[in-house]
């Protein structure tokens, strides 16, 4: 899986978020991001994870952080999911697996019995100058953002 760790740049990417809008790590030079790679809109682990972070917002805005969150599904399944769950940072709809790839959370995973490759559940904390500080694989969903700011 990812070979990405902590003192590695972040590497440079472009997607759009679910108003069509262009994303880039450049926009973030100067702030903390927290970016984080989840399987699947409007699932229970996904859904718990993204909302934790929403409940927590504005704790990680004071600790200076920006979110991002980052899976396969389309603009419009993230428009839906940040509607329906009132979160407020952007997705980016990695359809094309670019960005998943690049941070390295594409590969095999298993899941009753099978295997299927997939994006493997990780938090990437960056800071101001691209630089990552943190990895985050074993994330727990309902706990996150305590993951993130005890780090």
């Amino acid at each position: 899986m990812t070979t990405l760790k902590p003192g590695d740049k972040a590497p440079e990417f472009t997607g759009k978020d679910q108003s069509g809008n262009e994303v880039s790590l450049a926009d973030f030079k100067g702030n903390k991001l927290v970016i984080y790679f989840y399987p699947k809109d409007n699932t229970p682990g996904c859904t718990s994870q993204a909302c934790n972070l929403r409940d927590n917002y504005d704790l990680l805005l004071s600790k200076g952080y920006k979110v991002l969150g980052v899976s396969a599904d389309s603009e419009k399944s993230h428009q839906k999911f940040i509607e329906k769950f009132e979160l407020p940072f952007p997705l980016i709809a990695d359809t094309e697996k670019e960005i998943i790839k690049a941070f390295g959370v594409w590969g095999p995973k298993k899941f009753m019995g099978k295997t299927y490759d997939g994006i493997h559940r990780t938090t990437f904390v960056i800071d101001e100058n691209g630089t990552i500080e943190e990895v985050i694989s074993k994330v727990d969903t309902k706990k996150h953002t305590e993951q993130i700011v005890t780090q």
